[in-house]
């Protein structure tokens, strides 16, 4: 029973935290002490006292009591504590850490997605699903696809959602799919938001113009340039740019401009440059 130390200190919360707090508290901990991670000595015996303290203060019955009557009440021989598997017995239902991870499908998938390998809780899981790829180009993966993958000797169809990224990790009911993502000519990715390279003329920069610029889509959108644009000048087109998985709306589609400088001047277009004083 975590030596009797309070269980607020060990999750370093006040008395009058709310849950939503103390499960914040315990997740951050949870990943700092885990011993699949953390090689610290000490680590397996601080994520012992984490899950019993979270085990209690995140269940309001368990909470009431234990600011009652303290480490007692959990004790053998205290009324009402109940023995093994009784109402206060200390363990980890790794089946409830979906809501206290934020809706991941699989309560190990928060994990996979933190560390970029496998679940630091891989020790409890009976059995790991089988991992596959699948090779799509920057435009599916922004818009979204639907995919022939041979899944143990099997042909199947699987959609994958808009917004995927290279890396991105897609559970199905039988195995994984990790998404490879091939770099793309025209558009450059930045989270949800897509950068593209336009040209311009020092004549465009100096006095104006309207552009067409692509969009993943293959539409074009017009884009006018102000007089006096300055070459490096980025522009934002708000929601072009790739839809968000975990939320409504899309990223934004950011045009940076360039300036495209003439290779040979006539005698005339040289001294008109000096006559301007450029």
């Amino acid at each position: 029973m975590a030596d009797n130390k309070d269980f607020y200190e060990i999750l370093g919360v006040p008395r009058d935290v709310s849950v939503e707090e103390i499960k914040k508290a315990y997740r951050r901990l949870a990943l700092k002490w885990h011993p699949d991670r953390n090689k610290d000595p000490e680590a397996e015996k601080k994520f012992k006292e984490i899950n019993e303290a979270y085990e209690v203060l995140s269940d309001p019955a368990k909470r009431q009591v234990y600011d009652q009557f303290g480490h007692d009440a959990f004790r053998q021989g205290f009324p009402g504590a109940g023995g093994q598997g009784g109402p206060f017995s200390y363990t980890v239902n790794f089946g409830d850490l979906e809501d206290l991870f934020g809706g991941f499908s699989d309560p190990f998938e928060i994990f996979e997605s933190f560390f970029g390998q496998r679940s630091p809780f891989s020790g409890y899981r009976q059995q790991r699903l089988p991992t596959y790829r699948v090779r799509i180009t920057q435009k599916e993966a922004i818009l979204g696809t639907q995919k022939e993958v041979e899944i143990e000797g099997k042909r199947r169809k699987i959609k994958i959602p808009a917004g995927v990224d290279n890396g991105s990790r897609i559970k199905f009911p039988d195995f994984y799919l990790v998404v490879e993502v091939l770099p793309d000519p025209h558009f450059i990715r930045q989270g949800d938001d897509l950068v593209v390279e336009r040209e311009i003329s020092f004549t465009q920069a100096v006095l104006g113009d309207t552009i067409e610029v692509p969009t993943v889509e293959g539409k074009n959108l017009k884009l006018r340039i102000r007089p006096g644009t300055v070459p490096g000048t980025m522009i934002r087109l708000r929601g072009q740019g790739v839809p968000r998985l975990s939320a409504r709306g899309r990223g934004d589609l950011y045009v940076r401009l360039k300036l495209k400088m003439p290779q040979k001047l006539t005698r005339e277009q040289e001294e008109k440059l000096k006559a301007w004083g450029l």
